[in-house]
């Protein structure tokens, strides 16, 4: 209010922080270098208000944890190969999967998350005359999954959660679908500091129920993640998903990728969006059939909480 100082939202520390700059109160120009003056990391600082005596800096946070949901469109190109196919196949997945945190009970000291994943699913058509090579390729919506997670609300530090993951038959055609209701546990455990994230999510799913011609499933996914936060509100690293395919023989089970990318945080119209790009490659992949390169590109904005 006395013009002193200068107040604004910057990412140059590395995440979207609330910064002071003096100023010379004559000239209007510079002093220094600019402050710091928030820190949170993972969180998105904007808007900052001086109260009319200069003491208290009100502003707009976005902090990971309940007060905002992701919603992740997420698109993944992947290249197949194996013994059971004649050169190499492509396939596409691209998902809308929302983050949504809520606060549970009197002392909210326990959150419950839940991510549905709409897929729509792009994969290669075999016929049986020639089962080596595609004839080309269908596309529509996949099966859809539930994840539930439970555990203390924390919104960095060591976190983590349980519950249950859940895959529901709702494929428009076989190809692009399991045909079978399957469920089982899952479970995560994360540190989100600075300047390091990383963790691991655990899926398992088995079936239950669903078309008797279609084979049973049992099926459990890894995703890690490793990721360094640089300068530029941007992080390097990688989260690429192992998959175990438990009905499958040896040759067939394991797919072991690793990958790198890299991720910046911005705003469009105000709204944090974060944009991620990463490529993986399977060094462990099944005989007949399997990815090698998977392309995974993702656009996720961040919205407050309806319930915040």
């Amino acid at each position: 209010p006395d013009g002193r100082f200068l107040y604004f939202s910057s990412d140059r520390g590395g995440d979207m922080s609330l910064w002071r700059l003096s100023l010379d109160l004559a000239s209007g120009q510079p002093l220094g270098q600019p402050v710091m003056v928030t820190t949170s990391p993972g969180a998105v600082q904007t808007h900052p208000s001086v109260s009319s005596d200069g003491r208290l800096v009100a502003h707009t946070l976005y902090q990971q944890g309940s007060s905002i949901w992701s919603l992740t469109f997420q698109n993944n190109t992947g290249i197949h190969e194996g013994d059971a196919v004649d050169g190499s196949e492509y396939s596409n997945n691209l998902f809308f999967q929302p983050f949504m945190p809520f606060e549970l009970g009197a002392s909210t000291s326990t959150m419950l998350t839940l991510r549905p994943v709409f897929p729509l699913v792009t994969q290669p058509v075999f016929e049986a005359e020639d089962p080596n090579r595609s004839v080309g390729h269908t596309t529509g919506f996949g099966d859809l999954q539930i994840l539930g997670l439970a555990g203390p609300n924390r919104g960095e530090g060591l976190i983590w959660g349980a519950g249950a993951t859940l895959k529901l038959p709702t494929a428009g055609n076989d190809r692009l679908g399991q045909g079978k209701y399957q469920a089982g546990p899952a479970a995560m455990l994360f540190y989100l500091g600075k300047p390091w994230v990383g963790g691991v999510l655990i899926q398992h799913w088995s079936s239950f129920a669903g078309d008797d011609e279609r084979a049973d499933t049992s099926r459990t996914d890894v995703q890690y993640i490793i990721r360094r936060s640089i300068p530029g509100a941007m992080s390097i690293g990688m989260g690429p998903t192992i998959s175990i395919d438990w009905e499958a023989d040896s040759d067939n089970r394991l797919t072991l990728p690793v990958g790198l990318g890299i991720t910046k945080t911005t705003r469009i119209k105000n709204m944090p969006v974060k944009l991620r790009a990463e490529v993986h490659y399977s060094i462990i992949a099944p005989d007949d059939y399997g990815s090698t390169w998977n392309l995974r590109l993702q656009i996720t904005p961040v919205i407050k909480s309806p319930f915040g």
